[in-house]
């Protein structure tokens, strides 16, 4: 892609601008490719966010929105670049490159395969700019490739995972390439092969398909559930690790543990809400640690659907929100009149947020947190508490 010199100081000038205004002042600017700058300037306000590390290197160059929508945040991508080194990586699915470039730094020879020839092109004039001359575009399709392909050391990709009409899709086998099927032709030609999927994934289903995996990692930035990772090795394994990361602005909260022992732990039931609260963090949920994060950290569990913790202890260092319990009672007791305002979330039970919101009259926000939630005993319970963590 070549930017005129004027286009290019529009850029600059404009980059931190609202682009739907600057799309009505397009006849104010002749000489300026107002349809170029505009996709310009949206990419560097998404990667700004994004990619932050990228954001300060002016000449980089941005796809339409959707490839940026699709590709891996920084965070994310570091996480992954954690997991996997050796001589030779083969991204099968490009893309607009983050997860390859962040990748590139644990191998020598790096191949990008991306079948859209534009967005090929345009991800080789940033790597370019970034340095990275130690890996190879390949403008084919992944499939192709797949099948002439030397032996590598791994195999990273990234199926799409949207439908024809724009939809989300969740299933392996509707993802574009279907890695179940792939699954052997990818491990025919690495040792290792890395996955990312979407993290509305049936986890369980996933591992039935893909049965290689060795490990599984639920990844989540600021506790919202991002990725679904699936590291799979030529040697199948019968008890894949489990790791749920959540990654804040203060580093990475890890917990680890395996299926089977989730399948054989006992965690013990509460009678009643005690002095403090714990909701684990959004990938452990998705996991399905339920029982066994509870035995980790001694707690009693709320209900077996509820998902929420409570112990008399304080525990610190607890993978998730602590809270300390203000109030409990029943949905008919006028105990909240007091509070004009809370965060309010419902596990459990059978009203929506929303319609607890409007019950209780209350506005969303403030210092103050509510759960409504449901009790061993099947009680119907209203919890006040206060952020500890």
């Amino acid at each position: 892609m070549e930017l005129s010199d004027e286009t290019k100081a529009f850029i600059i000038a404009h980059q931190h601008d609202d682009v739907r205004k600057l799309a009505l002042k397009a006849r104010n600017f002749p000489l300026v490719n107002m349809s170029q700058a505009i996709t310009q300037i949206a990419g560097k306000q998404v990667i700004a966010k994004k990619i932050p590390s990228w954001s300060k290197v002016d000449e980089l160059l941005f796809p339409p929105h959707l490839p940026l929508e699709q590709c891996s945040s920084e965070a994310t991508a570091r996480y992954k670049a954690s997991l996997i080194e050796g001589n030779t990586l083969v991204d099968l699915t490009g893309g607009f490159g983050v997860d390859c470039a962040f990748l590139s730094a644990n191998f020598a020879q790096i191949y990008y395969v991306e079948r859209q020839k534009e967005l090929a092109e345009l991800v080789q004039q940033n790597f370019r700019t970034l340095g990275l001359n130690h890996i190879t575009i390949v403008n084919q399709d992944s499939v192709a490739f797949l099948d002439q392909m030397l032996p590598a050391d791994c195999i990273y990709i990234d199926p799409a995972r949207r439908d024809t009409h724009g939809g989300k899709i969740v299933g392996v086998a509707d993802c574009e390439p279907d890695v179940g099927a792939l699954e052997h032709a990818l491990l025919a030609k690495a040792k290792r092969v890395l996955i990312k999927l979407s993290p509305m994934l049936d986890i369980a289903a996933a591992l039935q398909t893909l049965s290689h995996t060795v490990a599984v990692h639920v990844v989540s930035v600021q506790n919202e559930c991002k990725e679904l990772l699936l590291l799979l090795e030529q040697e199948p394994c019968e008890n894949e690790s489990v790791t749920c990361v959540n990654i804040t602005k203060e580093g990475r909260q890890t917990f680890a543990f395996t299926y089977k022992e989730e399948r054989e732990a006992t965690c013990a039931y509460a009678s009643d809400v005690k002095e403090y609260l714990y909701e684990p963090t959004a990938s452990i949920l998705k996991a399905g640690a339920f029982k066994t994060v509870a035995c980790r950290f001694n707690l009693e569990k709320l209900h077996p659907s509820s998902h929420l913790y409570t112990s008399n202890k304080l525990i610190k260092d607890f993978p998730g929100r602590v809270f300390l319990v203000i109030s409990v009672s029943s949905v008919k007791e006028k105990s909240l009149s007091e509070l004009k305002k809370a965060n309010i979330a419902t596990r459990n039970f059978p009203l929506t947020t929303n319609e607890l919101r409007k019950k209780l009259k209350l506005t969303e926000g403030g210092d103050h947190y509510i759960f409504g939630t449901t009790l061993n005993s099947q009680k119907r319970v209203i919890v006040v508490c206060e952020k500890v963590n």
